[in-house]
């Protein structure tokens, strides 16, 4: 890893502030937020980010925030950058904003920092992973919009994020999904589990169909993994069912480690301490980022 490598990983380590240069005083109203102090700035002079990730908003949870911000005030200063215009563009504490806006505040206190379009769309996905904020999809689409907008590869999208490689590869997987089961998805229909497994499927409408039949029936992600290799294969189901040999339970929790991290089926047959691994898999594309991932390439 290098150097620059590990000062990364600090920085996320110290929060969003390590992240953000400061604003140069090159006028007024830049000097007055010298050492980072917040001023107040008008709601209706700050800009929404466009590098937002999240799309939807718990309307419920911000007439909470929104409540409690009329009673006691905005405790933590939005982050906002300057723009030629004069006006100010969101890059941290959208839910602040929006809260304040529902409040009738006035004006909101924010921290002016100087940074380019892609610190920005990094700072905010930062933030809002770190606030476990984002659905699967969001998330999935904002690691995506790193790597289209950015050129990012999965291994630099994991250094700024502070997630492992394995786990961007996972997420980027889902956008495979067909756009009604990504619905789900966002709406918490499905889980990450669910989806993830569901990839199992090539075809867009075997991943539909089975997924409605997931939700209609409250499916488990263990029962679904069952259902999906059930359906992929059948064979297996006309064979008499035999009674199932104890498993070591270290030998389970490594299976599931290994199915977490590589988005696929995992078997061990272990004997003993002697035995072997396999790994399905059911598109080329499975098998180019599994091989990517343990050949670190």
């Amino acid at each position: 890893m290098t150097a620059a490598t590990d000062t990364k990983r600090r920085a996320l380590g110290k929060g969003l502030d390590s992240l953000l240069p400061r604003v140069q005083p090159t006028a007024p109203a830049a000097a007055e937020n010298e050492g980072g102090k917040p001023r107040e700035i008008p709601l209706e002079q700050i800009d929404r980010n466009p590098f937002q990730t999240r799309t939807i908003v718990n309307e419920d949870q911000l007439a909470e925030l929104a409540a409690s911000i009329a009673a006691n005030g905005v405790v933590q200063p939005i982050l906002v950058r300057p723009q030629a215009s004069g006006r100010f563009q969101l890059i941290a504490g959208e839910r602040r904003w929006l809260a304040s806006k529902l409040a009738g505040k006035a004006t909101i206190p924010a921290i002016l920092r100087q940074v380019s379009d892609e610190q920005a769309m990094e700072i905010t996905i930062v933030e809002n992973l770190q606030r476990a904020d984002l659905n699967p999809m969001e998330q999935s689409r904002a690691f995506e919009r790193l790597s289209r907008e950015f050129h990012m590869t999965q291994e630099q999208m994991a250094v700024r994020t502070g997630k492992d490689r394995a786990t961007v590869a996972n997420f980027l997987r889902l956008l495979r999904l067909p756009a009604t089961v990504q619905t789900r998805v966002e709406t918490g229909e499905l889980s990450f589990g669910h989806a993830r497994t569901l990839l199992a499927f090539e075809h867009a409408e075997e991943i539909e169909k089975a997924a409605q039949r997931v939700v209609a029936l409250s499916l488990s992600v263990r029962q679904t993994e069952n259902y999906v290799q059930g359906l992929l294969h059948p064979e297996r189901n006309k064979k008499e069912a035999k009674p199932e040999e104890p498993v070591d339970p270290n030998i389970r929790e490594v299976k599931d480690r290994l199915q977490r991290a590589l988005g696929l089926k995992v078997t061990i047959d272990d004997h003993h301490g002697r035995g072997k691994v396999i790994i399905e898999y059911s598109r080329l594309e499975d098998f180019d980022a599994l091989l990517e991932q343990l050949a670190g390439e």
